[in-house]
């Protein structure tokens, strides 16, 4: 089992996007820049990530993404599934055709706990505690209670929340 660029990337990008989009939207051409990550990939993984539901874009002057729901209601395998990144130990993909003969092997069953335990553990992780643990390495990432505001504004759009 291993886990891709893919699924790497589109984590280290939301992880970037999370802690920067207090100032507004974030460009993905700054996320490239920042995370050395290839422009056009990036544009594939947003793409996925936005389908999903887990980014907005913003057109026009100053626009960019910014988060679809708070950083505390995103997992870490949210971001790795909507990525289509498989997380599959077993070599059959979970279909229990490991043999020729298309039987199980006598393996199986422990790489699909292994699956699930690594699925349950990536979807206990949230970008709220990636980014206290990012701020805890480098304070200089300090954010403002501007990220709460706007997805306060999100969960509730009938609210007005002062500015």
């Amino acid at each position: 089992m291993r886990l891709t660029t893919k699924g790497r990337f589109a984590v280290t990008a939301m992880l970037d996007l999370a802690l920067r989009e207090q100032k507004g939207p974030v460009t993905l051409s700054g996320i490239s820049e920042r995370q050395n990550i290839s422009l056009s990939y990036l544009e594939q993984l947003f793409g996925k990530l936005r389908r999903n539901s887990l980014v907005d874009s913003v057109r026009g002057p100053g626009g960019g993404y910014c988060l679809a729901r708070a950083v505390a209601d995103i997992s870490v395998a949210d971001i790795i599934t909507a990525v289509d990144e498989p997380l599959d130990a077993t070599q059959c993909g979970g279909k229990e055709n490991c043999l020729e003969d298309n039987k199980r092997c006598m393996t199986h069953d422990l790489w699909s706990d292994l699956n699930r335990t690594i699925y349950e553990y990536l979807a206990s992780v949230t970008l709220a505690e990636l980014i206290e643990k990012q701020r805890a390495k480098c304070p200089s990432t300090q954010a403002s209670n501007e990220c709460s505001v706007l997805h306060d504004k999100r969960k509730h759009p009938a609210q007005q929340v002062p500015a």
